[in-house]
């Protein structure tokens, strides 16, 4: 897994213009989704301009970012030093395969972007990690390119996960149905897809 920056300042945020692109997409999804009030985690939370703009949006949620790479944590941290936002708790550390995650009871867990940038095993970790903390009832979101029945839904995305695999070949753009099938098993119940923008896919799982 991996912090994907493109431009960075002195006080040590990190900026992503794919994620000021797909903020907006996301953030009017996940209001359609999660619950007016409560818990939420980000997993993976990268530079940290998807939480902040998260926690604007959803003022009554609160948001607890998580990364495991050392500059994303600075990124966020710095972020809301530059924009404090109130509803959003300090940035901690987390890696998926942690047997302990540092939050419970949560009302969803969001993860944007990176099952396709880490080995196969990452996503059953966040599955099974996910299942132990979210509250019954509550959701995981998943976003990011998927394959659909074994297929690439664009050109593009089957050209993107080519060159993933050429970087590293445990990545790759995982089959929405594998993920399914394997988030079952940990409890979680495939609920919705939603087409986005960019041949990018929302996945939403209940805890039944």
């Amino acid at each position: 897994m991996r912090c994907e920056p493109v431009d960075t300042f002195a006080d040590g945020r990190l900026v992503s213009p794919s994620a000021e692109r797909n903020k907006g997409p996301i953030a009017e999804i996940l209001m359609r989704v999660l619950p007016a009030r409560g818990d939420v985690l980000e997993v993976s939370s990268g530079t940290g301009q998807h939480v902040l703009h998260f926690a604007r949006a959803m003022p009554n949620i609160r948001w607890q970012p998580t990364d495991r790479d050392a500059d994303c944590l600075t990124s966020i941290a710095s972020w809301l030093a530059q924009t404090p936002t109130p509803n959003v708790n300090a940035p901690l550390y987390l890696d998926v395969y942690d047997d302990v995650w540092p939050v419970r009871d949560v009302a969803a867990v969001v993860c944007l972007n990176m099952i396709h940038i880490a080995p196969a095993s990452a996503t059953e970790a966040l599955l099974r990690g996910a299942g132990d903390i979210i509250a019954r009832g509550g959701i995981l979101f998943l976003y990011g390119p998927f394959r659909r029945h074994g297929r690439h839904t664009s050109a593009s995305n089957e050209a993107f996960d080519a060159m993933l695999k050429a970087e590293n070949p445990d990545w790759g753009v995982r089959n929405v149905e594998d993920v399914a099938n394997l988030a079952a098993s940990m409890g979680l119940e495939l609920e919705q897809t939603d087409d986005m923008p960019a041949n990018n896919l929302a996945v939403i799982f209940r805890k039944r």
